[in-house]
């Protein structure tokens, strides 16, 4: 597999979760309403603030995500986890500690059997995140 790309979608918040995460990670956010699309005319007032498309570029990592289609909801569940191997312990101590600002820490930022650091949070969005720097030997 060349890539693997993370798409989530959101209840309604997508361009506060989105703006969130682009302060924790960086690089280049992109967003698209209803309201700018094609389909405009389609969607009523209200939801035309609603993300149809966004995404976070950084390096080689790649976020996207949009809010649900009008009319319809997202449940979030615990079916997929944000997976970031970090290159530093700066990295994922700074990555960890802005990502799980007023979230749940599931499991703290400890070394592990596997000779790395490793640890996992759910973020004030609810989503599962999973951060990962091995050690070098």
């Amino acid at each position: 597999m060349a890539l693997c790309q993370i798409y989530l979608t959101f209840n309604g918040n997508c361009n506060e979760a989105m703006n969130f995460y682009n302060d924790a990670i960086g690089g280049e956010l992109k967003v698209m309403t209803f309201g700018e699309s094609p389909m405009a005319e389609q969607v009523s007032e209200s939801d035309k603030s609603r993300v149809m498309h966004a995404h976070i570029l950084k390096d080689d990592f790649v976020l996207m995500a949009s809010d649900s289609m009008p009319g319809q909801s997202v449940n979030n569940g615990n079916s997929i986890s944000i997976s970031v191997g970090c290159t530093s312990q700066e990295e994922i101590d700074n990555l960890f500690g802005k990502l799980s600002v007023g979230g749940t820490i599931t499991m703290p930022l400890q070394d592990t059997f596997w000779d790395a650091r490793f640890g996992m949070c759910i973020d004030k969005f609810g989503m599962p995140w999973m951060f990962n720097f091995e050690h070098k030997k």
